[in-house]
C-alpha cells in the first residue's frame, strides 16, 4: 500500500489535472450544435449508450443546414468509435468529450477527449451543444477527504468519520460515571477519589477506542480530527498523556455541543464545518513555512527558479517539488541545424517571447514541440523519486512563494551546491526569470 502523505500528492495531481481540462474545455467553442459531451457512471452499460448513439444518429440526419448536419453526425461518429475502445465501463466511469473547436487562428479542429476519472463520478449525461458541458466533473474537484470524529459526554462516547457529504458512525459506547453529589455512608474524600478513577479509565477508554479506528498500519487514517463534547471531556482528552501524540497533532477543532450520541455529532459536523474547509489550506500554509524555514536557517537543502529545481530533479536530490498551480511556463524542445536537441523555458505572457527564445538558442532553431512545464512535471516527477505539490497564492505564504521565488521550487534530501555543480548542458537550457 502507497504511502498516505504520497497517495495524497497524487490525488492533488489528478484534481489538477481536471481543473486544467475544464478550463480548456470551457474555453473550447465550436460552430453549430456540434459539441458532444458524454458521461457514463460506472455500472452504466456500453450497449445502451451505442444505442442511444445510433438513435441520436437517425434524428441528426434530419438536421437541415448541411454544415452542422455533416457536424453533428461526425462528432456522433467520432464518440461511437472512442466508445468501441472499450469493452466495459472502467471502474470509475468514463468521461467523453467529442466535437469540432474553433482554433484562435478561426480553423477547426477536432477534438477527442475520453478519460476514466480518478474517482468515480456518479453522474450519468448525453448533451449535443455549441459548447462543451463540464458542470458534472466539478463532483471530482470536491473534496473526500476523511474526517475523525470523537463526541463524550457524560454518558458515553461516539466515534465517527465524515468524508464529502456521507457520514458513518464507527463506534459508540456508554458509561455510568457517578454524579458529583455525596451518598449516605461514604466519606466525600472517597467518593472524590472514585469518581476521579471512573472519569480517568472513561477518557482512557476513548483514547485507546481512537486509536483502533483512527489509525491503520501505523498511520493516521484521517485528514483532521475533531473532539466535540457538552462537558469537559473533551479537553482532558485533548491534553492526556493516554492520548496518542499522532492523533494529537491532527487536531483541527475542539467543540462545545449541547448534546451527545449521534444529535450531537450531527451537531458538531455543523460547528466545525469552517475548520474542516481551512485543512487544505493550513496544509499549504505549513508545507510553504517548511520551505521558508530551510531557507533561512541556511540549510542548503532547498532550491527555487526552474534551472537549479531541474538540476536537481536530475541528480535525484528532490524529495517535494513545489510550484505554483497556475505557472504559465511553457518548455520548448527545439532543434538546430546539427539536429542537436535544446530545451528552453519561456513564460509566454512576456512580449519578449521571442527574443527569449532567439537569445537561448539562436535563430537557426526549429520547434519540435511545445507544452506546459506544469504538465510535463506532473507525466515525469515520478520517475525522478519526487513527490510534488501544488501551491495557490491565495495565504500570504503562497503568494510570496510565488512572486519572491517565481512559483518554482524544492526541498531537498541533501545539500546541493549550486555553484559548484558543474553542468555539461547549461548551454543547452535557458530561462529568463526576470518577470518574477
Amino acid at each position: 500500500m502507497a504511502p498516505l502523505a504520497e497517495t495524497e500528492a497524487e490525488k492533488n495531481i489528478e484534481i489538477w489535472k481536471v481543473k486544467k481540462l475544464i478550463k480548456s474545455l470551457e474555453s473550447a467553442k465550436g460552430n453549430g450544435t456540434s459539441m458532444i459531451s458524454l458521461i457514463i457512471p460506472p455500472k452504466g452499460q456500453i450497449a445502451i449508450t451505442q444505442k442511444l448513439l445510433t438513435d441520436e444518429y437517425g434524428t441528426a440526419s434530419n438536421i437541415k443546414s448541411r454544415v452542422n448536419r455533416l457536424s453533428v453526425l461526425s462528432a456522433i461518429t467520432s464518440t461511437q468509435q472512442k466508445l468501441k475502445l472499450y469493452s466495459k465501463i472502467p471502474p470509475n466511469g468514463l468521461v467523453i468529450y467529442c466535437g469540432d473547436v474553433i482554433t484562435e487562428e478561426g480553423k477547426e479542429k477536432k477534438l477527442n477527449i475520453d478519460f476514466e476519472p480518478f474517482k468515480p463520478i456518479n453522474t450519468s449525461l448525453y448533451l449535443c451543444d455549441n459548447k462543451f458541458h463540464t458542470e458534472a466533473l466539478s463532483e471530482l474537484l470536491e473534496s473526500d477527504d476523511r474526517f475523525g470524529f470523537i463526541v463524550m459526554d457524560g454518558n458515553g462516547a461516539l466515534f465517527g468519520a465524515l468524508s464529502g457529504n456521507t457520514r458513518e458512525i464507527l463506534y459508540k459506547f456508554t458509561v455510568d460515571l457517578p454524579k458529583k453529589h455525596g451518598r449516605g455512608g461514604q466519606s466525600a474524600l472517597r467518593f472524590s477519589r472514585l469518581r476521579d478513577e471512573k472519569r480517568h479509565n472513561y477518557v482512557r477508554k476513548v483514547a485507546e477506542t481512537a486509536v483502533q479506528y483512527f489509525i491503520t498500519a501505523d498511520k493516521v487514517n484521517v485528514s483532521g480530527l475533531v473532539l466535540a463534547g457538552s462537558a469537559d471531556f473533551k479537553n482532558e482528552l485533548s491534553k492526556s498523556d493516554m492520548f496518542d501524540n499522532r492523533l494529537q497533532a491532527k487536531i483541527v477543532k475542539i467543540v462545545d455541543i449541547s448534546y451527545g450520541g449521534e444529535n450531537g455529532f450531527n451537531q458538531a459536523i455543523e460547528l466545525s464545518a469552517e475548520a474542516l474547509s481551512n485543512v487544505k489550506f493550513i496544509q499549504e500554509k505549513k508545507l510553504i513555512t517548511q520551505y521558508f524555514d530551510e531557507i533561512s536557517q541556511d540549510t542548503g537543502k532547498f532550491c527555487y527558479g526552474i534551472d537549479d529545481t531541474l538540476k536537481a530533479l536530475e541528480l535525484g536530490a528532490c524529495e517535494t517539488i513545489i510550484v505554483h498551480e497556475n505557472l504559465p511556463i511553457i518548455r520548448y524542445t527545439l532543434k538546430n541545424s546539427e539536429g542537436n536537441e535544446v530545451i528552453a523555458h519561456v513564460d509566454p505572457g512576456n512580449p519578449d517571447k521571442s527574443w527569449q527564445l532567439d537569445k537561448a538558442t539562436g535563430t537557426d532553431m526549429e520547434v519540435v514541440s511545445e507544452v506546459s512545464f506544469l504538465e510535463w512535471l506532473a507525466e515525469t516527477y515520478k520517475n525522478y523519486g519526487a513527490t510534488l505539490e501544488f501551491v495557490t497564492d491565495r495565504s500570504s505564504e503562497g503568494a510570496q512563494f510565488v512572486k519572491g521565488f517565481g512559483g518554482v521550487g524544492a526541498l531537498l534530501r541533501y545539500k546541493v551546491n549550486f555553484e559548484q555543480l558543474v553542468d555539461e548542458d547549461s548551454d543547452d537550457e535557458y530561462y529568463d526569470d526576470s518577470d518574477f
